[in-house]
């Protein structure tokens, strides 16, 4: 039992996408400036052992930790705040609980007991968060529950948080993160769903100590008045949550109204001085860029992730955005990012031109033959036309694809994933992955998490990396047919970066380009804000030189 950790439940309530992962993060990072060991952990509702089988388009990115858990995209957002690893014991979901407690009950270890949905199952979702805190020696643990109060799917985390505070009333702390609409038919900021979203969690059992109020802009104080009489709390506990430029302003905001210090005063803390100030010198640097007329340069990303509908979903390949942005403000550069859906060009190729009025394109990871032409006709034309480019996993494969067919003369190779019986498969299954794709055992099962890689001298990625050896996170099952290596190498690829325990191809290059890099890698999941990925910077710094 983690007897001196504080535990903070997150909660949504009115709809999703309203910033929880955001919110969470934001508070950790609020607690660490003061020098609190802070961590966070993440439950999704779903029946899903991990976030690996989830459609992007569903769900939203995939991340993935260095221990080599797929896990939901606000773990990125925790590592990129709190600028720390965040371990696989911090992300749960509905299917991890059940599973375990099933496998428990199959192994007599209830001895003879019914086994319950209540008190077994939150019992097991108290374990694991004792077992994320003690591991991390947290005496912060911020716990965001996914989905939106009222949801079937999440009652049994709520009764976890429920039970956890009878059992350890001074160190649990209840949030809600709630919306405020201002519709525009009427003109005015309405509390009445934040109200609706209170009683429902009152109908869980649980009372929030804090509000958040997320809404297109500052809550004033009729409507904190509002919220405060209805929903039971005080005014100084409804905190404003506007939208803003930068989600890195968010823990600065919650500063504003006093976020911190209501925190550690109802946890009956002294506020300490503040140890960190490296995130308020990075918010004034990002503000400095978006608000002053600086060096701008277009990215240009190419994937098929994104259009859900007649909308885009940005989420699907949000570490690369940030990774961009992150780059870009650090070097005091402003970035523009386009959405590319690779599908078009497959459609009409003279699409392709658009290409030439951007900086630097970037190809990210996928999977799938969806889109897959397109994205290898765009690597032709970026290749050709000198524009800087950076792929990444997927964005390597279909880089070495274009390659082997262009300029090797190796017509209709092909990834075998697409193309079983492709007669040149210059990316092929990995031999161990032969095995589970047969047996059918794809759920995390991929090569997952952080691996090293050994980078030749004298090489633009050397250049980049500063450093002979790097540690990056994989999530794959396909690689460069080795077998093809002396073909693609004899005609200009150049392999940079080895894994050498395995002999993989892990970064290759072109000679006689500007900047055209790819890696079997996803760097984005390393980039943080304090410090930005050299690869994405590398990238920026080129475009930038393209950029009039």
């Amino acid at each position: 039992m983690s007897n001196s950790t504080k535990f903070i439940f997150v909660a949504g309530g009115v709809m999703s996408g309203i910033g929880k992962g955001v919110t969470t993060a934001s508070i950790g990072r609020i607690l660490k400036n003061y020098g609190f060991r802070v961590s966070a952990v993440k439950i999704d509702p779903y029946l899903n052992v991990d976030a690996g089988t989830m459609n992007p388009i569903e769900h939203g990115e995939v991340f993935v930790t260095s221990d080599g858990v797929e896990c939901d995209q606000d773990i990125g957002n925790y590592e990129r705040f709190l600028d720390q690893e965040i371990p696989r014991e911090n992300y749960l979901t509905s299917g991890l609980i059940y599973k375990t407690v099933i496998e428990q009950e199959r192994n007599l270890e209830f001895e003879g007991k019914c086994v319950e949905i209540i008190p077994h199952i939150p019992s097991e979702v108290m374990r694991r968060l004792d077992q994320a805190a003690h591991k991390s020696q947290a005496d912060f643990l911020l716990v965001e529950i996914g989905g939106t109060v009222g949801e079937y799917q999440n009652l049994i985390f709520l009764e976890t948080a429920r039970i956890l505070r009878i059992q350890r009333p001074k160190h649990v702390l209840f949030l809600l993160v709630s919306y405020v609409p201002i519709p525009e038919m009427i003109g005015e900021m309405k509390t009445k769903p934040t109200q609706h979203a209170v009683r429902l969690l009152n109908s869980a059992g649980l009372q929030p100590d804090i509000i958040i109020a997320r809404s297109k802009q500052a809550i004033d104080a009729p409507r904190k008045r509002k919220i405060a009489l209805f929903c039971n709390v005080s005014e100084e506990d409804v905190i404003s949550a506007p939208d803003i430029a930068s989600i890195y302003e968010v823990p600065s905001n919650f500063e504003k109204d006093k976020l911190d210090e209501k925190i550690l005063k109802k946890f009956n803390i002294k506020k300490p001085n503040k140890k960190d100030s490296s995130f308020h010198f990075l918010v004034k640097k990002i503000r400095k860029v978006l608000d002053k007329d600086v060096k701008k340069v277009r990215i240009g990303v190419i994937g098929k992730y994104f259009e859900t509908g007649d909308f885009i979903l940005a989420d699907s390949y949000i570490s690369v955005i940030e990774a961009v942005r992150q780059a870009a403000f650090s070097l005091g550069i402003k970035p523009e990012i386009d959405w590319l859906n690779a599908e078009k060009y497959e459609k009409n190729s003279r699409e392709l031109n658009e290409l030439k009025k951007y900086h630097g394109v970037i190809v990210p990871g996928g999977f799938g033959s969806r889109g897959v032409e397109g994205k290898i006709l765009a690597i032709n034309f970026i290749r050709k036309n000198k524009i800087p480019f950076l792929g990444l996993c997927y964005g390597l494969q279909l880089a070495v694809v274009e390659f082997a067919r262009n300029m090797c003369d190796l017509k209709g190779a092909h990834t075998s994933e697409v193309e079983p019986k492709t007669k040149f498969p210059v990316i092929d299954t990995m031999p161990e992955q032969l095995v589970n794709m047969r047996e059918k055992k794809m759920g995390g099962s991929m090569r997952l998490g952080a691996y090293q890689c050994r980078i030749k001298q004298g090489t633009l990625a050397r250049r980049i990396y500063k450093t002979s050896f790097i540690q990056e996170r994989h999530r794959h099952r396909y690689e460069l047919n080795n077998y093809f290596r002396d073909a693609l190498e004899e005609k200009g690829l150049i392999i940079s970066g080895i894994n050498q325990e395995r002999n993989l191809a892990e970064i290759i290059e072109l000679k006689n380009h500007p900047f055209f890099i790819a890696v079997q890698f996803h760097p984005e999941f390393q980039s943080r804000p304090l410090n930005p990925h050299p690869l994405f910077k590398a990238l920026i710094q080129k475009a930038a030189l393209f950029s009039k």
